[in-house]
C-alpha cells in the first residue's frame, strides 16, 4: 500500500514535468541574492540566485541542483513561485509554506497559500521521510534575503 502511494508520487505529472524540465535552470550573472542548502544525510543539493527589479521584487531567478526528483521539482517550482514577490512576500511564503509541510498549520490553509503548482507539493506530506526533499530549495532562502 505504501509502496503503491509512493509510486503514485512519482507519477504526479507536475513534479516529474519539473523534475525533467526544470524552470530558471541556470545561473544568474549578478544575482541580488544567492542561496544553498545540502541534505548532508543523501547528498541533495541546491542553489538559488534571486534579482530584484528597482521596485524590489524578484524578476530574475536562477537555480541549480542535484538530487532526487523531488528536490529538483521543489527547487523549480520554488523558482515560479517567488517570481514578482518582494522579499518580506519571499519569506512570508516560505513561512507559510513550510509550516504546511510540517503540519504546524491547518491543513485547510493549504489552498489559500498554493501558489499555482506548487501545491503539488502538498502530496509528499504522506512520506514524511521526503519532506526534507522538499523543504530543501525552501532552507536556501534565509532571512538575511
Amino acid at each position: 500500500m505504501v509502496l503503491s502511494g509512493l509510486d503514485d508520487l512519482y507519477r504526479d505529472d507536475v513534479i516529474l514535468d519539473h523534475c525533467r524540465n526544470p524552470r530558471n535552470f541556470e545561473r544568474l550573472g549578478n544575482p541580488d541574492f544567492c542561496g544553498d542548502a545540502v541534505n548532508p544525510f543523501c547528498g541533495d543539493e541546491i542553489h538559488i540566485e534571486l534579482g530584484f527589479d528597482e521596485d524590489g521584487k524578484v524578476d530574475k531567478v536562477g537555480f541549480q541542483g542535484e538530487g532526487c526528483a523531488i528536490n529538483m521539482a521543489s527547487g523549480s517550482l520554488l523558482s515560479n513561485a517567488v517570481l514578482g514577490l518582494s522579499r518580506p512576500q519571499i519569506l512570508d511564503l516560505k513561512k507559510q509554506f513550510t509550516s504546511v509541510m510540517n503540519d504546524d498549520i491547518d491543513i485547510g490553509l493549504e489552498s489559500s497559500i498554493a501558489v499555482g503548482e506548487l501545491s503539488a507539493l502538498f502530496s509528499v506530506k504522506d512520506f514524511p521521510v521526503r519532506i526534507k526533499c522538499v523543504l530543501l530549495s525552501w532552507s536556501a532562502i534565509d532571512g538575511s534575503m
